[in-house]
Protein backbone atom coordinates (compact mmCIF):
# COMPACT_ATOMS: atom_id res chain seq x y z
CA UNK A 1 0.00 0.00 0.00
CA UNK A 2 3.03 2.28 -0.24
CA UNK A 3 5.78 3.38 -2.56
CA UNK A 4 8.61 3.99 -0.12
CA UNK A 5 12.33 3.62 -0.71
CA UNK A 6 13.87 0.15 -0.65
CA UNK A 7 15.66 0.98 2.60
CA UNK A 8 12.50 2.04 4.41
CA UNK A 9 10.55 -0.91 3.03
CA UNK A 10 13.26 -3.24 4.33
CA UNK A 11 12.95 -1.71 7.79
CA UNK A 12 9.16 -1.98 7.71
CA UNK A 13 9.53 -5.64 6.80
CA UNK A 14 11.54 -6.14 9.99
CA UNK A 15 8.81 -4.36 11.95
CA UNK A 16 6.25 -6.61 10.24
CA UNK A 17 8.09 -9.77 11.26
CA UNK A 18 8.38 -8.54 14.85
CA UNK A 19 4.71 -7.53 14.86
CA UNK A 20 3.48 -10.89 13.65
CA UNK A 21 5.74 -12.85 15.98
CA UNK A 22 5.53 -10.76 19.17
CA UNK A 23 3.22 -7.73 19.05
CA UNK A 24 -0.09 -9.34 18.08
CA UNK A 25 0.21 -12.25 20.55
CA UNK A 26 1.08 -9.82 23.35
CA UNK A 27 -1.83 -7.55 22.43
CA UNK A 28 -4.25 -10.48 22.40
CA UNK A 29 -2.94 -11.62 25.79
CA UNK A 30 -3.55 -8.18 27.30
CA UNK A 31 -7.01 -8.00 25.74
CA UNK A 32 -8.00 -11.41 27.11
CA UNK A 33 -6.71 -10.44 30.55
CA UNK A 34 -8.53 -7.13 30.40
CA UNK A 35 -5.42 -5.35 31.67
CA UNK A 36 -2.00 -4.17 30.45
CA UNK A 37 0.91 -6.58 30.60
CA UNK A 38 3.05 -6.04 33.73
CA UNK A 39 6.29 -4.06 33.30
CA UNK A 40 8.37 -7.20 33.92
CA UNK A 41 6.65 -9.15 31.13
CA UNK A 42 9.15 -10.72 28.76
CA UNK A 43 7.68 -8.76 25.84
CA UNK A 44 9.08 -5.44 27.05
CA UNK A 45 12.62 -6.74 27.50
CA UNK A 46 12.32 -8.23 24.02
CA UNK A 47 11.13 -4.91 22.64
CA UNK A 48 14.11 -3.05 24.12
CA UNK A 49 16.45 -5.64 22.62
CA UNK A 50 14.72 -5.30 19.23
CA UNK A 51 15.12 -1.52 19.31
CA UNK A 52 18.81 -1.84 20.16
CA UNK A 53 19.44 -4.08 17.18
CA UNK A 54 17.21 -2.20 14.71
CA UNK A 55 17.76 1.53 15.30
CA UNK A 56 20.32 2.77 12.81
CA UNK A 57 18.35 2.70 9.57
CA UNK A 58 15.65 5.01 10.89
CA UNK A 59 17.41 7.14 13.47
CA UNK A 60 20.58 7.82 11.50
CA UNK A 61 18.72 9.20 8.47
CA UNK A 62 19.84 6.40 6.17
CA UNK A 63 16.60 6.58 4.17
CA UNK A 64 15.51 9.37 1.80
CA UNK A 65 12.11 9.85 3.47
CA UNK A 66 11.76 12.62 6.04
CA UNK A 67 11.10 11.93 9.74
CA UNK A 68 7.33 12.53 9.57
CA UNK A 69 6.86 10.13 6.66
CA UNK A 70 9.08 7.56 8.39
CA UNK A 71 7.05 7.92 11.58
CA UNK A 72 3.80 7.48 9.65
CA UNK A 73 5.06 4.38 7.86
CA UNK A 74 6.25 2.72 11.06
CA UNK A 75 3.18 3.69 13.10
CA UNK A 76 0.91 2.29 10.41
CA UNK A 77 2.69 -1.06 10.43
CA UNK A 78 2.85 -1.23 14.23
CA UNK A 79 -0.86 -0.49 14.58
CA UNK A 80 -1.71 -3.16 12.02
CA UNK A 81 -0.52 -5.70 14.59
CA UNK A 82 -1.71 -3.92 17.75
CA UNK A 83 -2.16 -0.21 18.41
CA UNK A 84 -2.30 -0.68 22.19
CA UNK A 85 1.06 -2.42 22.34
CA UNK A 86 2.54 0.45 20.36
CA UNK A 87 1.46 2.91 23.06
CA UNK A 88 2.63 0.53 25.80
CA UNK A 89 6.14 0.29 24.33
CA UNK A 90 8.97 1.31 26.67
CA UNK A 91 10.40 4.77 26.08
CA UNK A 92 9.87 8.40 27.05
CA UNK A 93 6.77 8.49 24.84
CA UNK A 94 4.84 11.67 24.05
CA UNK A 95 6.94 13.90 26.37
CA UNK A 96 10.15 13.20 24.43
CA UNK A 97 9.71 15.92 21.76
CA UNK A 98 8.34 18.34 24.37
CA UNK A 99 11.37 17.89 26.62
CA UNK A 100 13.70 18.05 23.63
CA UNK A 101 12.14 21.31 22.44
CA UNK A 102 11.56 23.08 25.75
CA UNK A 103 13.77 21.41 28.37
CA UNK A 104 17.07 22.74 29.63
CA UNK A 105 20.22 20.80 28.64
CA UNK A 106 20.35 19.42 32.17
CA UNK A 107 16.73 18.26 31.98
CA UNK A 108 17.24 16.61 28.61
CA UNK A 109 20.15 14.65 30.02
CA UNK A 110 18.52 13.88 33.35
CA UNK A 111 15.12 12.77 32.10
CA UNK A 112 15.82 11.50 28.57
CA UNK A 113 19.38 10.26 29.05
CA UNK A 114 18.43 7.09 30.97
CA UNK A 115 16.45 5.89 27.95
CA UNK A 116 19.58 5.75 25.81
CA UNK A 117 21.83 2.72 25.74
CA UNK A 118 20.09 0.70 28.42
CA UNK A 119 18.58 -2.75 28.19
CA UNK A 120 16.11 -2.05 30.99
CA UNK A 121 12.51 -1.25 30.01
CA UNK A 122 11.49 2.15 31.36
CA UNK A 123 8.73 4.62 30.62
CA UNK A 124 7.95 8.33 30.64
CA UNK A 125 4.45 9.80 30.72
CA UNK A 126 2.64 13.06 29.95
CA UNK A 127 -0.33 14.25 32.06
CA UNK A 128 -2.56 16.68 30.20
CA UNK A 129 -6.18 15.50 30.42
CA UNK A 130 -8.31 16.36 33.46
CA UNK A 131 -11.71 15.08 34.64
CA UNK A 132 -13.35 18.49 34.28
CA UNK A 133 -11.34 19.98 31.42
CA UNK A 134 -12.12 17.71 28.52
CA UNK A 135 -10.34 19.04 25.46
CA UNK A 136 -10.29 22.65 26.69
CA UNK A 137 -6.75 23.16 27.92
CA UNK A 138 -7.61 26.66 29.14
CA UNK A 139 -10.07 25.14 31.63
CA UNK A 140 -7.50 23.03 33.46
CA UNK A 141 -7.76 23.23 37.24
CA UNK A 142 -4.47 21.68 38.29
CA UNK A 143 -2.56 24.44 40.06
CA UNK A 144 1.15 24.95 40.71
CA UNK A 145 2.19 27.22 43.57
CA UNK A 146 5.77 28.36 43.99
CA UNK A 147 7.39 27.87 47.40
CA UNK A 148 10.86 28.36 48.81
CA UNK A 149 11.64 24.68 48.17
CA UNK A 150 10.03 24.33 44.76
CA UNK A 151 6.42 23.97 43.64
CA UNK A 152 3.29 22.42 45.12
CA UNK A 153 0.94 20.78 42.61
CA UNK A 154 -2.73 20.25 43.40
CA UNK A 155 -5.32 18.78 41.07
CA UNK A 156 -6.34 15.60 39.26
CA UNK A 157 -5.47 13.96 35.96
CA UNK A 158 -7.17 11.16 34.05
CA UNK A 159 -6.54 8.78 31.13
CA UNK A 160 -2.79 9.31 31.33
CA UNK A 161 -0.83 6.73 29.34
CA UNK A 162 1.68 4.55 31.22
CA UNK A 163 1.66 6.81 34.30
CA UNK A 164 1.61 3.99 36.86
CA UNK A 165 4.85 2.46 35.56
CA UNK A 166 6.68 5.62 34.48
CA UNK A 167 9.95 6.84 35.97
CA UNK A 168 8.46 10.32 35.76
CA UNK A 169 5.28 12.04 34.65
CA UNK A 170 5.39 15.44 32.95
CA UNK A 171 2.38 17.23 34.46
CA UNK A 172 0.75 20.28 32.87
CA UNK A 173 -0.47 22.80 35.47
CA UNK A 174 -1.55 26.41 35.85
CA UNK A 175 1.17 28.48 37.45
CA UNK A 176 -0.54 31.80 36.71
CA UNK A 177 -4.26 31.25 35.93
CA UNK A 178 -4.80 34.94 35.15
CA UNK A 179 -2.68 34.53 32.02
CA UNK A 180 -4.77 31.68 30.63
CA UNK A 181 -2.86 29.21 28.50
CA UNK A 182 0.27 31.38 28.68
CA UNK A 183 0.31 30.80 32.42
CA UNK A 184 0.64 27.03 32.08
CA UNK A 185 3.90 25.22 32.75
CA UNK A 186 4.95 21.58 32.89
CA UNK A 187 6.55 19.86 35.88
CA UNK A 188 8.41 16.57 36.25
CA UNK A 189 6.86 14.43 38.99
CA UNK A 190 9.19 11.53 39.69
CA UNK A 191 8.24 8.02 40.70
CA UNK A 192 7.63 7.62 44.41
CA UNK A 193 6.53 11.21 45.04
CA UNK A 194 4.17 10.88 48.02
CA UNK A 195 2.01 13.74 46.75
CA UNK A 196 0.86 11.69 43.75
CA UNK A 197 -1.91 9.51 45.13
CA UNK A 198 -5.05 7.61 44.16
CA UNK A 199 -3.30 5.96 41.23
CA UNK A 200 -5.86 3.88 39.34
CA UNK A 201 -5.49 1.95 36.09
CA UNK A 202 -8.81 2.34 34.30
CA UNK A 203 -10.74 -0.52 32.74
CA UNK A 204 -11.28 0.18 29.05
CA UNK A 205 -13.46 -1.14 26.25
CA UNK A 206 -10.51 -1.30 23.87
CA UNK A 207 -6.77 -0.70 23.64
CA UNK A 208 -6.39 -2.66 26.85
CA UNK A 209 -2.70 -3.27 26.24
CA UNK A 210 -1.58 0.07 27.67
CA UNK A 211 -2.25 1.81 30.94
CA UNK A 212 -4.78 4.63 31.11
CA UNK A 213 -4.21 6.05 34.56
CA UNK A 214 -6.07 8.45 36.83
CA UNK A 215 -4.35 10.07 39.81
CA UNK A 216 -4.59 12.91 42.30
CA UNK A 217 -1.96 15.53 43.08
CA UNK A 218 -2.24 16.64 46.70
CA UNK A 219 0.43 19.11 47.82
CA UNK A 220 2.73 17.24 45.45
CA UNK A 221 6.09 18.92 45.95
CA UNK A 222 8.67 19.11 43.17
CA UNK A 223 11.99 20.98 43.26
CA UNK A 224 12.68 24.16 41.30
CA UNK A 225 14.80 22.16 38.86
CA UNK A 226 11.73 20.15 37.81
CA UNK A 227 9.89 22.94 36.01
CA UNK A 228 10.25 22.31 32.28
CA UNK A 229 12.59 24.83 30.71
CA UNK A 230 13.73 26.23 34.04
CA UNK A 231 12.38 29.19 35.96
CA UNK A 232 12.26 31.69 33.14
CA UNK A 233 10.18 34.79 33.80
CA UNK A 234 8.53 34.85 30.36
CA UNK A 235 6.06 31.95 30.01
CA UNK A 236 5.68 32.68 26.28
CA UNK A 237 9.34 31.88 25.67
CA UNK A 238 10.63 28.61 24.27
CA UNK A 239 9.87 26.95 27.60
CA UNK A 240 6.14 27.69 27.25
CA UNK A 241 4.40 24.48 28.27
CA UNK A 242 1.40 25.26 26.12
CA UNK A 243 3.40 26.16 23.01
CA UNK A 244 5.64 23.11 23.22
CA UNK A 245 2.68 20.83 23.90
CA UNK A 246 0.47 22.13 21.09
CA UNK A 247 3.37 21.93 18.64
CA UNK A 248 4.00 18.33 19.63
CA UNK A 249 0.32 17.37 19.40
CA UNK A 250 0.10 18.80 15.89
CA UNK A 251 3.02 16.57 14.92
CA UNK A 252 1.76 13.45 16.66
CA UNK A 253 -1.72 13.77 15.15
CA UNK A 254 -0.18 12.54 11.91
CA UNK A 255 1.16 9.56 13.84
CA UNK A 256 -2.29 8.84 15.28
CA UNK A 257 -3.78 9.09 11.80
CA UNK A 258 -1.21 6.57 10.55
CA UNK A 259 -2.06 4.26 13.44
CA UNK A 260 -5.74 4.52 12.55
CA UNK A 261 -4.90 3.55 8.97
CA UNK A 262 -2.95 0.54 10.24
CA UNK A 263 -5.87 -0.62 12.35
CA UNK A 264 -8.25 -0.04 9.43
CA UNK A 265 -6.01 -2.08 7.12
CA UNK A 266 -6.05 -4.92 9.63
CA UNK A 267 -9.86 -4.82 9.74
CA UNK A 268 -10.01 -4.82 5.94
CA UNK A 269 -7.67 -7.80 5.65
CA UNK A 270 -9.64 -9.75 8.26
CA UNK A 271 -12.91 -9.08 6.44
CA UNK A 272 -11.43 -9.89 3.03
CA UNK A 273 -9.89 -13.16 4.21
CA UNK A 274 -13.11 -14.22 5.92
CA UNK A 275 -15.13 -13.43 2.79
CA UNK A 276 -12.81 -15.53 0.64
CA UNK A 277 -12.69 -18.49 3.02
CA UNK A 278 -16.39 -18.55 3.86
CA UNK A 279 -17.68 -18.04 0.35
CA UNK A 280 -19.31 -14.73 1.29
CA UNK A 281 -17.29 -13.14 -1.52
CA UNK A 282 -19.86 -14.53 -3.96
CA UNK A 283 -22.34 -11.98 -2.63
CA UNK A 284 -22.49 -8.75 -4.65
CA UNK A 285 -23.27 -6.87 -1.45
CA UNK A 286 -20.12 -8.16 0.26
CA UNK A 287 -17.96 -7.39 -2.78
CA UNK A 288 -19.34 -3.84 -2.92
CA UNK A 289 -18.72 -3.43 0.78
CA UNK A 290 -15.11 -4.56 0.46
CA UNK A 291 -14.52 -2.20 -2.46
CA UNK A 292 -15.84 0.71 -0.40
CA UNK A 293 -13.59 -0.29 2.49
CA UNK A 294 -10.50 -0.39 0.30
CA UNK A 295 -11.31 2.95 -1.33
CA UNK A 296 -11.77 4.65 2.04
CA UNK A 297 -8.59 3.03 3.34
CA UNK A 298 -6.54 4.34 0.43
CA UNK A 299 -7.96 7.84 0.81
CA UNK A 300 -7.12 7.92 4.51
CA UNK A 301 -3.55 6.76 3.88
CA UNK A 302 -2.92 9.29 1.12
CA UNK A 303 -4.34 12.07 3.29
CA UNK A 304 -2.02 11.03 6.12
CA UNK A 305 1.04 10.86 3.90
CA UNK A 306 0.29 14.33 2.51
CA UNK A 307 0.20 15.78 6.03
CA UNK A 308 3.48 14.00 6.84
CA UNK A 309 5.13 15.15 3.61
CA UNK A 310 4.17 18.76 4.35
CA UNK A 311 5.69 18.48 7.82
CA UNK A 312 8.95 17.16 6.37
CA UNK A 313 9.05 20.01 3.87
CA UNK A 314 8.20 22.65 6.48
CA UNK A 315 4.94 23.54 4.80
CA UNK A 316 2.19 24.54 7.26
CA UNK A 317 0.08 21.44 7.80
CA UNK A 318 -2.24 22.23 10.70
CA UNK A 319 -5.36 21.69 8.56
CA UNK A 320 -3.87 18.63 6.85
CA UNK A 321 -2.89 17.02 10.17
CA UNK A 322 -6.33 17.60 11.70
CA UNK A 323 -8.08 16.47 8.52
CA UNK A 324 -6.01 13.28 8.35
CA UNK A 325 -6.60 12.55 12.02
CA UNK A 326 -10.38 12.96 11.70
CA UNK A 327 -10.75 11.03 8.46
CA UNK A 328 -8.38 8.20 9.39
CA UNK A 329 -10.01 7.71 12.81
CA UNK A 330 -13.45 7.58 11.20
CA UNK A 331 -12.09 5.17 8.61
CA UNK A 332 -10.84 2.85 11.35
CA UNK A 333 -14.28 2.84 12.96
CA UNK A 334 -16.10 2.42 9.64
CA UNK A 335 -13.93 -0.47 8.46
CA UNK A 336 -14.01 -2.26 11.79
CA UNK A 337 -17.80 -1.92 11.83
CA UNK A 338 -18.05 -3.19 8.25
CA UNK A 339 -15.76 -6.07 9.17
CA UNK A 340 -18.09 -6.99 12.03
CA UNK A 341 -21.00 -7.14 9.58
CA UNK A 342 -19.12 -9.30 7.08
CA UNK A 343 -17.78 -11.75 9.66
CA UNK A 344 -21.16 -11.87 11.40
CA UNK A 345 -21.93 -14.16 14.32
CA UNK A 346 -18.34 -15.21 14.91
CA UNK A 347 -17.38 -11.58 15.44
CA UNK A 348 -20.43 -10.81 17.56
CA UNK A 349 -19.57 -13.68 19.88
CA UNK A 350 -16.08 -12.27 20.41
CA UNK A 351 -14.33 -15.14 18.63
CA UNK A 352 -12.71 -13.12 15.85
CA UNK A 353 -9.96 -10.49 15.78
CA UNK A 354 -12.23 -8.00 14.03
CA UNK A 355 -14.30 -7.71 17.23
CA UNK A 356 -11.22 -6.52 19.12
CA UNK A 357 -10.42 -4.08 16.32
CA UNK A 358 -13.97 -2.75 16.57
CA UNK A 359 -13.44 -1.99 20.26
CA UNK A 360 -9.96 -0.58 19.74
CA UNK A 361 -10.97 1.78 16.93
CA UNK A 362 -13.20 4.06 19.00
CA UNK A 363 -10.33 5.48 21.06
CA UNK A 364 -8.56 6.79 17.97
CA UNK A 365 -11.29 9.38 17.50
CA UNK A 366 -10.65 10.64 21.05
CA UNK A 367 -6.91 10.61 21.76
CA UNK A 368 -4.73 13.67 21.08
CA UNK A 369 -7.67 15.87 20.16
CA UNK A 370 -11.19 14.58 19.56
CA UNK A 371 -12.80 14.67 16.15
CA UNK A 372 -14.90 17.65 17.26
CA UNK A 373 -11.79 19.59 18.31
CA UNK A 374 -10.08 18.80 15.00
CA UNK A 375 -13.07 20.23 13.14
CA UNK A 376 -12.85 23.43 15.20
CA UNK A 377 -9.14 23.69 14.38
CA UNK A 378 -9.83 23.23 10.67
CA UNK A 379 -12.66 25.78 10.67
CA UNK A 380 -10.53 28.38 12.42
CA UNK A 381 -7.77 27.99 9.89
CA UNK A 382 -9.95 27.71 6.80
CA UNK A 383 -12.30 30.63 7.42
CA UNK A 384 -10.32 32.62 9.99
CA UNK A 385 -12.77 32.18 12.85
CA UNK A 386 -11.78 33.92 16.09
CA UNK A 387 -9.77 31.76 18.47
Amino acid sequence: MNNFSAALNAYIEQVREWGQREVRPAGLEADRNGAPLPPNHRYFAGYVAFRKTHPALIEDGAVPEGPAVRMAAINEENAYWDRGMGVAAPGPGLPAPIVTAAGTPEQRERFLGPFRGTGIPRWGSFALTEPSGGSDTAAFRTRATRTDRGYLLNGAKCFIGNAARADWVLVQANLDPDKGRAGQRSFFVERGNCGMTGIKIEKKMGLRAYESVSFILEDCEVPHDNILGGERPDPSSKSSAYGATMGTLNTTRVGVAASAVGLARSAYDEALNFAKQSGAFRSTRVRDRLEMMYRQLRAAWLMTLRAAWKADNRIPNVVDASMAKVFAAETAQDLASAGMEIVGLEAGAGHHLVEKLFRDAKALNIVEGTGQIQRIIMARNLVALPR
